[in-house]
């Protein structure tokens, strides 16, 4: 199996964060993730906790390239690079960086997502083996307060997904976080194919099969005798992504 040029080890952190953060933007077109121009990635710079990384706004998320990424801090003022950062990716992103710890936010209005969110009782159910990988993992913001344009609403919505790394948002979308570009994107990918999974299968109008307490425990345990850690299944998932998108959407790196 090939290895690609940007693999992990070895690669210049700031460099690397670059690379997967633009690799992540259009990935998120290819899987129908994203909104044109709209919703926001960011990435905390590594070696700095007040510095995040994210492509400035205006920008295709399927034009997305190294070399167009800025560097903006909480009051969101651009500190590298040209372009501006939108508003409320400011005021949710920053806050939710600062108070959770989180170094990669991802924020979709991503469809199967939405669809979820825009029901009255909008849990995921863990009633399937990827969703049972999410049971337990996910705050719920039932309250739609309209769009974020202060910095008081990213830090509310902080203190709603506290220690938890995704976010439903009724009626608006979903929030992921993660340690990298990797974890964090699998999950945002996943999050959205076990969406999809139980709107189809609500669909049908016949009940869902959900699993015991036991076996999501079982499910969500590390296998004793496992070949690949949890970072190196995320790691080995995003360096086949970006393979794909070497051959579909070449030039991210730039």
């Amino acid at each position: 199996m090939s290895v690609h040029p940007m693999k992990s080890l070895g690669a210049d952190p700031v460099q690397q964060a670059k690379v997967h953060l633009a690799a992540a933007h259009r990935l998120a077109v290819l899987h129908e993730l994203e909104e044109g121009i709209d919703n926001h990635f960011t990435v905390t710079v590594p070696g700095r906790d007040d510095r995040y990384l994210i492509l400035p706004f205006g920008l295709h998320w399927s034009e997305a390239r190294v070399s167009d990424l800025i560097v903006f801090d909480e009051a969101g003022k651009t500190l590298e690079g040209e372009g501006v950062v939108e508003l409320s990716a400011q005021c949710i992103h920053a806050p939710i960086h600062r108070i959770c710890g989180a170094r990669v936010v991802m924020h979709t209005h991503q469809t199967w997502a939405v669809a979820l969110n825009m029901l009255k009782n909008n849990r995921l159910l863990p009633a399937s083996q990827t969703a049972a990988f999410f049971h337990g993992h996910i705050a719920y913001d039932d309250t739609y307060a309209g769009t974020a344009d202060f910095i008081e609403e990213g830090e509310r919505l902080a203190g709603v997904i506290g220690r938890k790394h995704v976010l439903f948002m009724k009626n608006h979308g979903v929030l992921v976080t993660g340690d990298s570009v990797a974890q964090a994107y699998r999950r945002l990918y996943k999050l959205e194919r076990v969406c999809r999974a139980q709107i189809l299968a609500m669909s049908t109008g016949q009940p869902l099969e959900v699993l015991s307490d036991e076996i999501v425990a079982q499910v969500q345990a590390p296998p004793v005798n496992d070949r690949h850690s949890r970072s190196e299944r995320d790691r080995l998932y995003l360096e086949a992504m970006m393979r794909v998108l070497d051959r579909e959407n070449p030039g991210y790196a730039d």
